[in-house]
C-alpha cells in the first residue's frame, strides 16, 4: 500500500512530515491525510516524492525501492603510447582503490560524530571530483547519481556489504541529535599500497581537513551547489567533465595561475 510505504520511506531517510510537506507545497495535516491513506496523492506530488526518496516514479506507484545492478569488469589496461586528446567523463572505477579509501576515510574521519553514511557518500564524491578538476585524472572512479540528498556512489552499498561480511568493517546505527545514523567503524588498517602516489593521498587528506567537520546534512547543502549536481537529471550519472564549469564556491583548482 503506498501510503505504508511512503511512511516507510520518510523513516529511512530520517526526514520529518513538516519538510516533505513544505517540499509538497501542502500543509502538514494534509501530508498526514495522505500518510496514512485519508487523502489521494496527485501525481505531481508523487513525483516529487519518488524525486525525494531516490527512486524511478514507477518503482514508487509501486511501493518498492529501485534496484541499481553493479556489476564489477577487470580494468583494461591502457597503451602507453596512445595520446588522449580529450577530457573522458567516463568514470573506470577502481574497486579496490575504493575499499581502501574507504577504510583511509573511516580510520581519520569516521570517529566524529557528524560523520554517517551520508557524509561519508559526499567525502567520497569531492575526492573524486576534485581531484578529476585538478589533475583531468580519475582516483577512484565511482559512479554518483543525483538524488535529494546530493551525489550517491551507486558501487557503495555492493562493495560495503562485501567489506562487512569480510569483516574489514563494521557497520552500526546510533542517534545523532535524535536522528538515526548509520556509521562504519574500519576493522583494519588501510592498505595505502593501493594508491598510484603520494600525491593521491595528500588530495584525500586535504579533501577531509576542508570538509570533515561538516555533517550529512551540510555536506549535501554543498554538493547542490556543485555544477556536475545542478546540471545533472534526477536519479542518473553525474558527469566529471562538468567540474570545469564550476563556480569559484566549489572549484578547487587556480585557473588564473595556469592562464
Amino acid at each position: 500500500m503506498l501510503p505504508k510505504f511512503i511512511y516507510k520511506m520518510r523513516k529511512k531517510n530520517n526526514l520529518t512530515q513538516e519538510f516533505l510537506a513544505n517540499k509538497l507545497g501542502v500543509s502538514r495535516p494534509t501530508y498526514c491525510q495522505i500518510e496514512n491513506g485519508e487523502r489521494d496523492i496527485t501525481v505531481n506530488e508523487a513525483k516529487k516524492l519518488a524525486d525525494i526518496f531516490g527512486i524511478q516514479f514507477n518503482d514508487f506507484l509501486k511501493g518498492k525501492e529501485s534496484e541499481i545492478i553493479v556489476k564489477f569488469e577487470k580494468e583494461k589496461k591502457s597503451l602507453k603510447d596512445e595520446k588522449i586528446e580529450m577530457r573522458i567523463s567516463v568514470p573506470h572505477l577502481k574497486k579496490e582503490k575504493f575499499k581502501e579509501v574507504f577504510i583511509y576515510i573511516l580510520t581519520k574521519v569516521g570517529g566524529k560524530p557528524n560523520i554517517g553514511e551520508t557524509a561519508i557518500y559526499k567525502l567520497l564524491y569531492f575526492i573524486d571530483f576534485d581531484y578529476y578538476e585538478k589533475y583531468e585524472e580519475q582516483l577512484i572512479g565511482a559512479t554518483y547519481i543525483k538524488n535529494h540528498f546530493g551525489p550517491t556512489p551507486v558501487e557503495f552499498k555492493k562493495i560495503v556489504d562485501e567489506m562487512v561480511e569480510n569483516n574489514e568493517v563494521k557497520k552500526v546505527n546510533i542517534k545523532y541529535f535524535n536522528y538515526d545514523q548509520k556509521k562504519y567503524l574500519a576493522l583494519r588498517e588501510p592498505d595505502l599500497s593501493k594508491l598510484k602516489d603520494a600525491r593521491e593521498l595528500q588530495h584525500i587528506d586535504e579533501v577531509l581537513a576542508r570538509l570533515g567537520d561538516k555533517n550529512g546534512n551540510e555536506l549535501s547543502n554543498y554538493s547542490h551547489d556543485d555544477v556536475p549536481w545542478i546540471i545533472a537529471k534526477e536519479n542518473q550519472p553525474l558527469k566529471y567533465n562538468a567540474v570545469f564549469y564550476r563556480t569559484t564556491k566549489t572549484s578547487v583548482r587556480n585557473y588564473d595561475e595556469e592562464d
